[in-house]
């Protein structure tokens, strides 16, 4: 435990030195209180402009605020995806570029605790940039839109977060065999054929990961009635097979550099 809480330590300070710690949550911070301002303000956007038709202003309605905090975490399926991803592309690929890895590899640490520090970092990240953003977009809710119940944006928000951080545990899989730009593209690829295919077949593949940003939508509309462990557990066996194909691959070292 005290190599891994070394090398975690290392990757932490690996994360305030490239500013990865700072510039994320900031990020995160501002597509969370961006939905909120938006929505609030739309009537007062739409007036502004010319190409209005007659009528529209008169039968717009401000969304619920549930709605509006559902659409915030939902800019983290997008954008807050892609971000997350550029920032974990290069974890195992940009070592293995550099020669680094093999330096870590000749010490006595096992190739899983590498991956588990790299893994628990980039979770300390994502958990960091989610909890601020998603705080940031339930604060401007309520003060625009309406109440919440703080617990259901919790649930919600974890929920989400579980959902990004199979993303980032393709990408550390990815990483570890190939190029950090392809690891970032497969992993987005995979993660949007997930998406599609659960969008095609929403009843018979809703143990999906992919299902997990629409329990969070559901969790703050009617406070998680509909709340499935299948989606959890098979996005956790996901994410434990990804750690463990990426200590396979990062313990035999004879990945193309």
């Amino acid at each position: 435990m005290r190599k891994l809480w070394a090398l975690y330590l290392k990757e932490m300070l690996e994360s305030v030195r490239s500013y990865k710690l700072i510039w994320i949550p900031v990020v995160f911070i501002v597509l969370g209180i961006m939905q909120p301002l938006v929505s609030f303000y739309m009537a007062d956007i739409l007036a502004l402009s010319s190409n209005v038709p007659a009528g529209l202003m008169e039968n717009m309605e401000r969304p619920a605020a549930s709605s509006v905090m559902a659409q915030a975490l939902g800019q983290y399926g997008t954008i807050g995806m892609l971000i997350l991803v550029l920032g974990t592309m290069n974890s195992l690929a940009g070592e293995r570029s550099s020669g680094t890895s093999e330096l870590l590899m000749a010490k006595p640490v096992s190739s899983i605790s590498v991956v588990a520090a790299k893994w628990t970092a980039n979770f300390t990240v994502l958990v960091i940039a989610i909890g601020l953003g998603a705080a940031g977009a339930a604060y401007y809710t309520v003060q625009l839109m309406g109440a919440l119940s703080w617990r259901d944006v919790i649930a919600a928000s974890g929920l989400y977060a579980l959902w990004l951080l199979c993303a980032v545990s393709l990408t550390l899989l990815f990483s570890a065999w190939l190029r950090g730009p392809a690891a970032a593209g497969l992993s987005l690829l995979l993660a949007a054929v997930m998406s599609l295919v659960h969008g095609l077949l929403p009843v018979k593949l809703n143990w999906m990961p992919a299902s997990l940003p629409g329990m969070s939508a559901g969790v703050l509309a009617d406070g998680g009635t509909g709340v499935s462990l299948a989606p959890i557990v098979s996005a956790v066996l996901l994410i434990i097979i990804c750690i463990a194909g990426a200590s396979l691959l990062a313990g035999r070292n004879k990945l193309p550099v």
